[in-house]
């Protein structure tokens, strides 16, 4: 069964406007209640007044749900049954019900129409005005007037009265506005940071000029030391970026025209933006420059970079490139390239000590609790970690080597006497003071209870030998040296050793060691960050290496790259290497703006406060240039 319901309503040139609906169903409610299909907003109405249901034989039966009546044909009444064939007139208050059934469809038609313009029963009120307040409220032209008479006030002299009174302030030492509410921070879009906090309320000590934007000169004010300029040419800088276009190039204009220039400070270090730590700087920050550079700027020596994961120039360590006499290390940069070496003076090799088959491991079996694994040496029984993490320490000698490659060459009560590492002269000296300092051991022959041939003659050789050999015993002395410089001696084993030293050493010359503790002095790396992962996972070349020279740091892709897990500020997947643990990566992540090299972190990026205490940074003191390692103790 269908019903269709017919609303009409009037225009005001007496036109009728017709809004037809159809109801599927047996029944349909009519009442003031929206949710009736047949709703009728009169008062005079109940919410649900009455139910109208359509019967086998063609009739439709209306009838109240409450005991308010309806009018059927003029008569008043609350339960009326209608032949459809014949038709009727219902009255619901001010509402005219015409029921008829349609010619085409044999549906039931219910035309709605409002024949009073004011119910009875509303007491002569019209419900388009009985429930609002419009006659008690000033009109909308005026009431316009006024609000924006207000915003004015509120939001433009009030500021500006407030700002004026309170600028000369910016030109006192120490001043700062009294406590209450200042009318210039209406203009405010934020809280500021942390690191600008106590500033809360002194808006003078940066906004130095009415309606002229932050200048560096506000920002040199306070940041003398930790702030510099990118480059010391500004104008360089501006054509590194190039020329915007577009929507770009109208919103520059725009901004210059408000006195907000390009290049400053605050283009990139923005403020209000919240009562938290700084955000870390986005890559975009940095690629509006780095990106395609080389074509702006054809005379750059650097390499045009934008994402890490897709278009980052390989990287450049400084390698050791020979060590001075003094022990000074002479450093290089290159491209990273499969195969590099540096000199560092080490015949070291990493292969025979991680082995887990030869010598080495079986000296570590034999010494269980020694070392950090049972059967064979690892990375952190050479490698120690600096205070915070980031970087390792130098290997010193006496800690990671001499429990193995021992030193000791006499015992004397018990207590073991050592050459002194590092100190070659010293080393010759103790060799020849030992084989000066004593004689060799006594003949038997020549002792009281000695069995020896009798006669002089047999007593007087053995006393001759003997004197023979005190006599020679100190040559003996350089014997050692030569055996402990020498092929296969103690030092020979891990130094290179040439003949070109002075008479201190016995012309034995121990080219200097040097080891390098920063590659990369342009970007930061840091191990803490990394300590979930194994040595192996980067440095993959560390077991099969034979030769104390190979780098072993890894490059931009392949085995160990950092590409591996590191792709980008946009989380881009590589075709060059096999992702499996993606880590977004932005140009802040390894880049510091403007800390300098040898700053109290060492060059280290900063980073919001929750990033460092979910990573478990830690920042260290240490110098960011590579240390020399004497041989020296």
């Amino acid at each position: 069964m269908t019903f269709q319901v017919r609303q009409i309503a009037l225009k005001s040139n007496g036109e009728e406007i017709v809004r037809p609906t159809t109801v599927e169903g047996d029944e349909l409610l009519i009442g003031r209640d929206s949710a009736c299909a047949v709703h009728l907003p009169d008062l005079a109405v109940d919410p649900r007044h009455a139910r109208a249901m359509l019967r086998g034989d063609g009739t439709l039966l209306v009838e109240s749900l409450g005991e308010q009546p309806f009018e059927a044909d003029g008569r008043s009444t609350t339960r009326r049954t209608v032949d459809l064939a014949v038709g009727a007139e219902l009255g619901f208050g001010g509402h005219r019900i015409a029921v008829s059934r349609d010619g085409e469809s044999g549906a039931a038609v219910l035309t709605v129409r409002r024949v009073e313009a004011v119910s009875e029963s509303a007491e002569d009120i019209d419900l388009g005005t009985a429930f609002t307040l419009k006659g008690l409220l000033p009109g909308k032209r005026s009431s316009a007037w006024a609000f924006a008479a207000l915003m004015l006030l509120a939001f433009l002299v009030a500021p500006i009265w407030s700002y004026a009174t309170y600028q000369p302030l910016a030109m006192q030492k120490d001043a700062r506005r009294p406590a209450g509410v200042h009318g210039d921070t209406a203009w405010s879009s934020g809280k500021l940071s942390l690191a600008h906090h106590n500033l809360e309320n002194d808006c003078q000590a940066c906004h130095t000029k009415a309606f002229v934007a932050v200048t560096d000169n506000a920002c040199l004010t306070c940041h003398k030391e930790d702030a510099h300029s990118h480059i010391p040419d500004g104008a360089r800088l501006l054509r590194a970026r190039g020329e915007p276009q577009g929507v770009a190039r109208f919103t520059q204009a725009v901004a210059t025209a408000f006195n907000r220039p390009q290049g400053r400070c605050a283009g990139c270090h923005t403020e209000h933006e919240g009562a938290g730590a700084m955000p870390a700087t986005r890559q975009q920050f940095c690629t509006d420059c780095h990106d395609g550079l080389r074509t702006r700027l054809p005379d750059s020596k650097l390499d045009d970079a934008a994402d890490f994961g897709t278009a980052h120039p390989q990287f450049r360590p400084s390698l050791i490139a020979a060590v001075a006499p003094g022990g000074k290390p002479v450093f290089a940069q290159v491209r990273w390239a499969p195969g590099l070496k540096e000199a560092n003076g080490l015949k070291f090799t990493h292969a025979q000590h991680l082995s887990h088959s030869n010598g080495v491991a079986q000296m570590v079996r034999r010494r269980p609790g020694r070392f950090a694994a049972d059967d064979a040496l690892g990375c952190q029984d050479c490698h120690k970690a600096e205070a915070g993490g980031a970087r390792f320490k130098p290997v010193v000698m006496e800690e990671a080597c001499e429990s193995c490659h021992s030193l000791t060459f006499d015992e004397v009560g018990g207590t073991f006497r050592t050459l002194r590492h590092g100190e070659p002269e010293q080393v010759v000296a103790d060799l020849r003071a030992f084989y000066r300092g004593g004689a060799p051991a006594r003949p038997a022959t020549l002792s009281g209870l000695g069995r020896r041939i009798p006669g002089d003659a047999a007593r007087a050789a053995s006393a001759a030998d003997y004197a023979r050999a005190v006599h020679f015993y100190p040559v003996r002395g350089d014997q050692a040296v030569a055996e402990v410089f020498g092929q296969g001696g103690m030092c020979a084993d891990c130094h290179v050793i040439t003949r070109g030293g002075g008479a201190a050493t016995n012309g034995f010359a121990v080219q200097p060691v040097a080891q390098n503790t920063r590659y990369y002095h342009v970007g930061w790396f840091d191990h803490a960050d990394h300590r979930k992962s194994d040595c192996a996972t980067c440095h993959t070349a560390a077991k099969s290496s034979n030769d104390a020279r190979d780098l072993l740091v890894p490059g931009l892709d392949g085995p160990g790259g950092c590409r591996s897990c590191h792709v980008g500020e946009n989380g881009a997947k590589l075709t060059s290497a096999h992702v499996t643990d993606p880590v977004k990566s932005d140009c802040a992540m390894c880049h510091a703006y403007h800390m300098d090299a040898d700053g109290p972190t060492g060059g280290k990026p900063w980073k919001p406060a929750e990033q460092r205490k979910s990573q478990g940074i830690v920042a260290t003191a240490e110098a960011n240039r590579p240390r020399r390692v004497a041989l020296a103790r």
